[in-house]
């Protein structure tokens, strides 16, 4: 089993940039594909990117393709999403969320572990 803790949320205006992570514990972080999923108000979750094991494969949604990175440090038991070009429509709780599987995957119902969420605004 892995607990999942995301950080990094925030206020940030249109154009900005943030970084969330998300720290593993429990199982070491390698043995999981590893997704972030957001929640919009008054919305569905939805995938928003997802890296493989060992890091070496990424899959995005096309609304941040070119604008998110997904990436992993094994070694540090994290995963990261760095947010560039922010736009009011990312404004959402984002979702770190593990699957015991190599990966990527972007079904919601693939993944059986979750973090509690970190809230971006986007907004001037």
């Amino acid at each position: 089993q892995v607990q999942l803790v995301e950080s990094g949320g925030g206020l940030v205006q249109p154009g900005g940039s943030l970084r969330l992570s998300c720290a593993a514990s429990g199982r070491t972080v390698s043995m999981y594909a590893m997704g972030w999923f957001r929640q919009p108000p008054g919305k569905e979750r939805e995938f928003v990117a997802a890296i493989s094991r060992s890091g070496g494969s990424t899959y995005y949604a096309d609304s941040v393709k070119g604008r998110f990175t997904i990436s992993r440090d094994n070694a540090k038991n994290t995963v990261y999403l760095q947010m560039n070009s922010l736009k009011p429509e990312d404004t959402a709780v984002y979702y770190c969320a593990a699957a015991f599987r190599q990966g990527p995957i972007s079904g919601l119902k693939d993944y059986g572990y979750w973090g509690q969420g970190t809230q971006v605004t986007v907004s001037s």
